[in-house]
């Protein structure tokens, strides 16, 4: 069913530090295509575009970054069209990539706020007047954009800048302080604020006390996935995924220390809801059947016997252990005891993410991550894939058992819903955003931030595919009814409309 489009057509920009590929640009995107549905007109300024590197919905326009910094070059490449294109959904321009982002590695925080501000002055002298304009992540551009008067500014605070930033010596402290300071003013000077989740907006209010006093607080507006691009699952292999950028705030390691741990899952970890059948002699639990014929599950093991008890020999236990990567049934019989072990050939765990080669932070932290898996014989079971396109992403999504998802603390977290979208349970941290979008043991499972904690319930998963299952079709709809694009389109659109309405009354 077509949209309904908006009675009053509005003028909206749109400015992003670094239109790459990540969950605040995902929102970026999302809004404008939205916004664009709702019948808007919609440019999106940014001050990096990497055509090899981001979302395919920004690549419909032509992008010439601007290569001077001479004012009268940027109004002659304005007036001669050379600069953008309105081929796509919507065009997309990008002012100041010469700048740098970083001074030898330094100084990354007062790059991005020359760079933001530069992209503003931009939009400020060579465009008309914008009804709206939408900012995110660097709050230091609103007041630049309050200086024509008609326009409303909306702040998107994905989570506060200086709660992110490091103060752990006095240098950086110092460097900081001005920066948090006017990031506090800056951001309050909004029209309005929007932030992603309740965790970020409770951590606003404890964050920037100043507008707290002042009773300027946040509205709440989830991100959101567009659920119709995800189909229904190929497979279930033994895989288990995470997605995220290689940067280590999101704790990517964990994800591989619970890989390495669940290798070696054994005593009191007993697998039940299986049943074996061997040589003829069955003993049942209830779900599987497993024969000299048949793999476990889904062809994914091979089955070794180390003796047996006899046709007539009558079974009187058995325990079942996870260990180094096998299933192994302990049975004891009247007259004998030994083991049956189900050796699993093709569990495995891909790491899937944003990863930008001039970051040097993901580069050491990828060296750092594989490492780890040659250090602790994983190697040959864990891929990683770098900065894969959406197809990629979604054809991985579709075939994994589980995703893994380790951030802690985080502000929101666009994986878990894609992951969900993807009739695909998650395993993620107790903390922040993911608490409000994960139905604990429902459509996933909300653990300890430990190895320990996240390897049980990828055990759990393992030994029942059918749990994963389960979870999965209820990740579906819950993903559907609560967090589709429709619906952040919706709501995204009547705060627009609202803030013009409040310009106008």
């Amino acid at each position: 069913m077509e949209k309904k489009k908006s009675s009053k057509k509005l003028n909206i920009a749109i400015i992003h530090p670094d239109l790459g590929i990540g969950g605040a640009e995902r929102l970026i995107v999302d809004a404008a295509v939205e916004l664009v549905s709702h019948g808007h007109n919609v440019h999106v300024f940014t001050a990096h575009h990497d055509r090899t590197r981001c979302f395919e919905e920004t690549l419909g326009g032509r992008f010439s970054p601007i290569l001077s910094s001479i004012w009268i070059a940027l109004i002659l490449f304005q007036e001669f069209g050379v600069l953008d294109s309105c081929e796509g959904t919507f065009p997309v321009t990008v002012y100041g990539d010469f700048l740098p982002r970083h001074i030898f590695y330094r100084l990354h925080a007062l790059c991005a706020y020359v760079r933001c501000i530069f992209v503003a002055l931009c939009v400020l002298l060579n465009w008309s007047s914008f009804d709206v304009i939408i900012a995110d992540q660097v709050s230091v551009v609103v007041p630049i954009l309050k200086l024509k008067g008609s326009t409303k500014v909306l702040f998107y605070c994905h989570f506060p800048d200086l709660l992110l930033a490091q103060h752990s010596t006095l240098l950086r402290r110092i460097y900081r302080k001005p920066i948090d300071f006017v990031e506090e003013i800056t951001t309050g000077m909004a029209d309005l604020i929007l932030v992603n989740s309740k965790f970020t907006s409770t951590t606003f209010a404890n964050t920037f006390k100043r507008l707290c006093a002042r009773e300027i607080f946040p509205a709440v507006l989830y991100p959101a996935v567009n659920v119709d691009q995800f189909d229904e699952p190929r497979s279930n292999k033994l895989n288990f995924l995470s997605v995220n950028r290689f940067e280590r705030k999101k704790n990517i390691d964990l994800a591989l220390s619970a890989f390495v741990m669940l290798q070696n899952l054994e005593g009191d970890h007993k697998i039940p809801d299986v049943t074996l059948t061997i040589a003829g002699k069955s003993f049942s639990l209830m779900v599987w059947q497993i024969s000299h014929t048949d793999y476990w599950p889904c062809q994914c093991a091979e089955i070794f016997h180390l003796g047996s008890p006899g046709k007539q020999n009558r079974v009187l236990s058995y325990v079942l252990h996870i260990h180094e990567g096998n299933i192994i049934a302990d049975v004891r019989a009247k007259n004998w005891h030994g083991f049956w072990i189900y050796r699993v050939i093709d569990l495995s765990l891909s790491f899937a993410g944003g990863y930008d080669e001039r970051l040097r932070e993901n580069v050491e932290y990828l060296e750092e991550l594989k490492r780890f898996a040659v250090n602790n014989k994983v190697a040959d079971r864990v891929n990683f894939v770098t900065s894969c396109l959406t197809a990629e992403r979604n054809a991985l999504l579709s075939e994994c058992l589980c995703v893994l998802y380790t951030p802690q603390d985080e502000h929101f977290g666009i994986v878990p819903l894609e992951a969900m979208a993807s009739h695909k349970p998650v395993i993620a941290c107790n903390s922040g955003g993911p608490v409000e979008t994960i139905k604990n043991g429902v459509t996933g499972f909300l653990c300890n931030p430990t190895p320990q904690a996240f390897a049980l319930a990828m055990g759990s998963l393992i030994k029942d595919p059918q749990l994963a299952k389960t979870m999965g079709e209820e990740a579906r709809r819950h993903v559907t009814e609560n967090f589709s694009t429709k619906t952040f389109g919706q709501h995204l659109n009547r705060f627009v409309i609202d803030i013009v309405g409040s310009k106008e009354d």
